[in-house]
C-alpha cells in the first residue's frame, strides 16, 4: 500500500498533547478508511505537525482525518519509507514513557540538508578504480558525517547527500570536511578538480511534490552554481548564529547567499532548464525572465557564478550533455546538436576545455 506524509499548520494554542490526542483519534477510526498511521512529528516551535500513513490514495487521508477531529491537511505527497527514515530517522513511534496514556511526540521534522559534490567522477583510472586520494577523501567525509551526526540519505562516487538535525553540526562538519578536502588533493586541485557543498534547511513537506523537494533543490543549485565551494543559505547563517549566541559566520570559508540571491538563483535555474537546448541564447530573454537590466543581470550573474552569462549558459549546457554521455542517451554529434551546439568539433573542444577529457575518451571509460 503506498505511503504518505501530509503536512497540517497548526494555531499557536494547539500544544504536543493536542496533536498527541488528534493521532489517537485517527487511530481509531483508520480501519474505516483503509489507512495505517504509522507515526507523526510536531513542530511546537514551528506550529507545524506531520503525519506518516499507509493508505489507498491521498482521499482516504483526508477523510480519516475528517472523521477523527476534522483537521484537514494542507498537502499530501507520497513518499518512499527509506528516504523517510534516513532524512528523519524514523517511520515509527517512539518508544512511550511509561506510566502514560498518550505517547506525546514534541519531535521537530525540519532538518538541514547538506549536498557535498566532488568532481572525481571525471577522473577515474582505465579500471574505474578510484585513486587513493580519492578514497581518502572518501573515508574523511564518512567519518566527519558520522562525528557530526549527520545521516546520509544518498551518496555515489562524486556526491552525498546529507541531512542533520543541528545546524551547528552541520556547518562545522562541512568545514571539516573543506579542511580535509585540501589534505586529500595536495597536488591534484586544478580547475577541473573541486569540491562543493551546498546547505539549507526546511520541512519535509511544502506545496512541491517530493520530501525535502524545497530544501533539496536549493542546496543543490548554491553547490552546483555558486563560485564558492562552501555556501549555506540566509536561514542556515540566522540559525547558526542563534544557537552560537551570536556567533559570527566566518565568511572567509563559507559564502551566505542573501534572500534576493536565493531567488535570483532560482529564477536563472528556472531559465536555464528551459532553454538550454536552444541553439540561439539570448541575453535579452534571460534580462526578460529575471526582471533585470542587461547590466544588472550580467552583474548578478558575474557575482553569483564567477562568470559571464554566456560562459554560465555554455556550462550549463555541457553538464547537461555530460549526464548525457554518462547515460548513454546518444552519440557525440546527437548530444552535441540536442544540447544546443551548432557543431560538434566546437562541442568537443568546449567539453575538453570544461572537464578536461575528450567525450570520446569519456565514454570508453563507461564503457570499458
Amino acid at each position: 500500500m503506498p505511503l504518505y506524509m501530509d503536512r497540517h499548520d497548526i494555531p499557536d494554542e494547539i500544544k504536543p498533547e493536542h496533536v498527541a490526542q488528534m493521532h489517537q483519534e485517527d487511530l481509531k477510526v483508520q480501519h474505516l478508511y483503509g489507512c495505517k498511521g504509522m507515526t507523526y512529528w510536531c513542530d511546537s516551535e514551528r506550529h507545524t505537525a506531520f503525519c506518516l500513513i499507509e493508505a489507498p490514495d491521498k482521499e482516504s487521508i483526508q477523510k480519516m482525518h475528517n472523521h477523527a477531529h476534522g483537521a484537514f491537511p494542507h498537502h499530501i505527497i507520497e513518499v518512499d519509507a527509506h528516504l523517510v527514515e534516513s532524512f528523519l530517522g524514523r517511520i515509527e513511534d517512539p518508544d512511550k514513557s511509561v506510566d502514560t496514556d498518550l505517547n506525546i511526540i514534541d519531535d521537530p521534522a525540519f532538518r538541514v540538508i547538506m549536498v557535498i559534490e566532488t568532481a572525481d567522477q571525471l577522473y577515474r583510472t582505465e579500471d574505474h578504480q578510484l585513486s587513493i586520494f580519492t578514497q581518502k577523501f572518501h573515508r574523511s567525509v564518512a567519518n566527519s558525517l558520522k562525528h557530526f551526526q549527520g545521516s546520509i540519505v544518498r551518496e555515489n562516487d562524486k556526491s552525498y547527500l546529507v541531512s542533520f538535525r543541528s545546524v551547528t553540526n552541520a556547518v562545522l562538519c562541512a568545514l571539516k570536511i573543506q579542511e580535509n578536502f585540501k589534505y586529500s588533493y595536495p597536488k591534484l586541485r586544478n580547475e577541473h578538480q573541486g569540491l562543493n557543498i551546498g546547505i539549507c534547511a526546511g520541512a519535509p513537506v511544502t506545496d512541491k511534490e517530493g520530501i525535502f523537494t524545497e530544501s533539496l533543490v536549493l542546496a543543490t543549485q548554491m553547490c552546483e552554481i555558486v563560485k564558492e565551494q562552501l555556501v549555506i543559505s540566509s536561514e542556515i547563517k540566522h540559525l547558526y548564529e542563534n544557537e552560537n549566541r551570536n556567533a559570527i559566520i566566518d565568511k572567509e570559508h563559507i559564502r551566505v547567499l542573501k534572500p534576493k540571491e536565493e531567488h535570483f538563483l532560482s529564477e536563472l535555474i528556472a531559465f536555464s532548464e528551459a532553454n538550454w537546448n536552444g541553439p540561439n541564447f539570448k541575453l535579452s530573454n534571460l534580462c526578460k525572465a529575471v526582471g533585470h537590466s542587461t547590466s544588472q543581470t550580467y552583474r548578478k550573474i558575474k557575482k553569483l557564478t564567477g562568470k559571464a552569462p554566456n560562459t554560465f549558459m555554455r556550462e550549463f549546457r555541457l553538464n547537461k550533455a555530460l549526464d548525457l554521455l554518462h547515460r548513454q542517451q546518444g552519440n557525440i554529434s546527437e548530444i552535441a546538436f540536442e544540447t544546443g551546439f551548432n557543431s560538434p568539433t566546437y562541442f568537443t573542444k568546449c567539453f575538453n576545455d570544461a572537464f578536461g577529457i575528450l567525450p570520446s575518451k569519456y565514454i570508453q571509460l563507461f564503457q570499458a
